[in-house]
């Protein structure tokens, strides 16, 4: 009796874990079709933040509106991409290659520094991965300063598939 007792435990506790690594693998393939769905060129059509602060993103030194205009291409099955600034007026030119990923609908890059490895770089910055469609999605970033919390929110479309 305490056999077939112990049996139907232990198949009962394989049937979960079972279902529970069926629903995972499905979780994860879920969200990496989520995920495959940033694959291609974007361009950042707007930026929107409280315009009584100074926004510099993603330490370039530039002000949030030499970002409007700027091409990222996300390449998914190897996690890379690259930003563009077109440059001009107060904005400087720079090409950025970045490593990133989704997870959660949060969007994590850092960049890519000649001559390092992505895994040599700690520092990168999180983004919530927010109204997403086939052709526009939004980052939403939340900014700490002085006490509170700055709203700043990148417009993405696409532009094409490469």
């Amino acid at each position: 009796m305490k056999k077939l007792l112990l049996a139907g435990v232990l198949g009962t506790s394989l049937f979960a874990v079972s279902c529970s690594t069926v629903k995972n693998a499905q979780n994860s393939q879920n969200e990496r079709s989520e995920f495959l769905k940033l694959k291609g060129d974007w361009q950042i059509v707007s930026i929107d933040y409280d315009k009584q602060y100074k926004i510099k993103p993603f330490d370039e030194g530039m002000n949030a509106q030499c970002f409007v205009g700027s091409h990222w291409r996300l390449i998914p099955n190897n996690w890379t991409g690259a930003y563009t600034i077109n440059g001009g007026g107060n904005c400087t030119a720079v090409t950025q290659p970045i490593k990133f990923e989704i997870k959660n609908n949060t969007f994590t890059f850092k960049k890519i520094v000649d001559g390092t490895k992505a895994k040599q770089n700690t520092m990168g910055y999180s983004l919530n991965v927010i109204n997403q469609t086939t052709d526009q999605f939004s980052l939403e970033q939340n900014v700490p300063f002085d006490g509170s919390t700055v709203r700043v929110v990148y417009n993405f479309e696409r532009t094409g598939m490469k």
